[in-house]
Parts: structure tokens; C-alpha cells; sequence
């Protein structure tokens, strides 16, 4: 930090295993990712190649350095993984990662047929050598998961060897655990959360506002993922409570008469654990 500020949330620093933001580089050139690692490296914990990006990027390996070079680890969007397992390619998948040095990887079925057992077997063998992060939901809108189906999905990949399991919602955050206009199905969380500890989920949250509601519910330390790389710092103060939406819930007033001068402007959800 560049200045002291008292009274903020307390972030964990990475390496984290909560809090983290998974940036989402849909075709960043060399010296973009160089330019984004300068100034967001700190806030930064993973970063997805979107979908088949990392096919047809030239320069792949200069870029994957550049991020090896801030200690940034990078993986293969959930889609590639699908197009090998497609064309039964799964072993070209696996020697393609370790060619190109990439310790994680994501097991996704959310456009391709596979069946819950096949993906369980899947995690459960690359998780031997790689850090597998799982994904749960559907990229197709009209395909609704209830609840009880997201819960026990998630419970099984965590037993086969998942790290941490994403929560769909697509680039565009309107699909999975948002609704097609980008609500969020808060009652589908509700019941995730309940019986899944925290720690282990990454939500897809592309959108300021999705961003805001979860880390309003959640705190300063949710997991959130599918962030674009021009936004992660934006996403850090959301975090801190330095900007306009989470002022108020991410601070510490001990003058009494402040403090009954501003009661009512919080209105959090969840996340008084992080006052000091």
C-alpha cells in the first residue's frame, strides 16, 4: 500500500486459499500482461486464457512467462479442456499442459456431455499431478440445476480431488448462478453455502454489481472469479471499502456520536466479521 489507512478489512496475501481473484485474460498481448502484472500482480492470484483463447494467441510462451515472472499461476479455459475430452484427445490434453509448464487446470462439462461419474474419474486422476479446479453449471440458460443437484455435485468433486470448485456464470454473468438478465439466484447460494464451507468455491462474478453482492454477503475474502484484468483493481477497494458501494460496510468508527450519525447508511449483509 502506498499510505496508511486505519480501520480497513483484513485481506489475506497470497498465497491465498481464500480471497482470491481469478482474472479472466480473454487475449492479452505480451506487453498488455506486462502492463496489467506492473500495477494488479498484488491483487491478482490466477488468471484464466478464456475458453480456447490460448489456441490461437501468438507469442504463448513470451505471455505465459511474463506471468511465471510474478508468480501468477495460469491455466486453460474449461472450453479447451472440453474440445480434447470431445475428441478424445484427454492424454494430448495433459502432455500440452505439461509442455507448456502449467501446474492447474480446469475439469468443466458445462458444454459438452459428460457423464457426473466420467468427470469424477477425470478429477480424481489429474488431480494426482495437477491442481484441479472443477466447474459446476451449465452455460446454457435454459438449463436449471436445483440446489440440492449443485450441493451434492460440489461435495463429490471436492471428495475426487478437486482444489476448488467454480460456480458458473460465463463470461457474460447470466447464466448458472445468475439469472439470464444477470440476477443472482441468492436462494441457489443460500443453500451452497450452507453445506459447503466458503473456502472451497469460486464464484464467477463478471459484473460490479454480482461483485458487490457477494462481497456485501460474504466479506472482504470471498473467492471470486472471471474478473477482467482492467478491473482487478477495481474489485480490490470493493474488497477494502474504498469505493462508494462498500464504504459503509468495511469500516470502524469509535467516536460514538459518528457512529449513530452513520448506523444507517450500511446496509451488509454478512460481513461485520471483517471490523476491527
Amino acid at each position: 500500500m502506498q499510505f496508511q489507512l486505519n480501520h480497513l478489512p483484513k485481506r489475506t496475501e497470497k498465497p491465498r486459499n481464500k480471497g482470491i481473484t481469478l482474472a479472466l485474460d480473454k487475449g492479452y498481448s505480451v506487453r498488455q500482461v506486462e502492463d496489467f502484472c506492473e500495477v494488479a500482480s498484488t491483487y491478482t492470484d490466477i488468471v484464466k486464457l478464456g475458453w480456447g483463447t490460448s489456441y490461437v494467441t501468438q507469442n504463448l510462451s513470451d505471455k505465459l512467462d511474463v506471468y511465471k515472472k510474478y508468480d501468477i499461476p495460469v491455466y486453460f479455459g474449461g472450453t479447451l479442456f472440453e474440445a480434447y475430452v470431445l475428441r478424445d484427445q484427454l492424454d494430448a490434453y495433459v502432455e500440452l499442459l505439461k509442455r507448456y509448464e502449467i501446474q492447474y487446470l480446469e475439469v468443466s462439462n458445462g458444454t459438452i456431455w459428460l457423464s457426473e461419474n466420467k468427470k469424477l474419474d477425470i478429477i480424481n486422476k489429474l488431480s494426482q499431478d495437477f491442481t484441479v479446479l472443477s466447474e459446476v453449471g451449465s452455460k446454457n440458460p435454459d438449463s436449471i440445476i436445483p440446489p440440492y443437484k449443485w450441493v451434492k455435485m460440489i461435495q463429490n468433486e471436492m471428495e475426487a480431488g478437486s482444489w476448488k470448485v467454480i460456480c458458473e456464470a460465463r463470461e457474460s454473468g447470466t447464466v448458472g448462478v445468475f439469472r439470464p438478465n444477470g440476477e443472482i439466484r441468492s436462494g441457489l447460494i443460500d443453500e451452497i453455502t450452507d453445506q459447503i464451507p466458503m473456502k472451497d468455491l469460486i464464484f464467477e462474478a463478471p459484473q460490479k454489481d454480482q461483485q458487490v453482492w457477494f462481497i456485501k454477503k460474504f466479506g472482504s475474502n470471498v473467492n471470486l472469479g472471471n474478473i477482467q484484468p482492467a478491473e482487478v483493481i477495481s474489485v480490490e477497494t470493493i474488497r477494502l471499502g474504498l469505493r462508494g458501494d462498500t464504504l459503509f460496510d468495511f469500516y470502524s468508527i469509535e467516536d460514538n456520536q459518528l457512529q449513530e450519525a452513520y448506523s444507517g447508511n450500511s446496509n451488509s449483509n454478512g460481513s461485520r466479521e471483517n471490523k476491527k
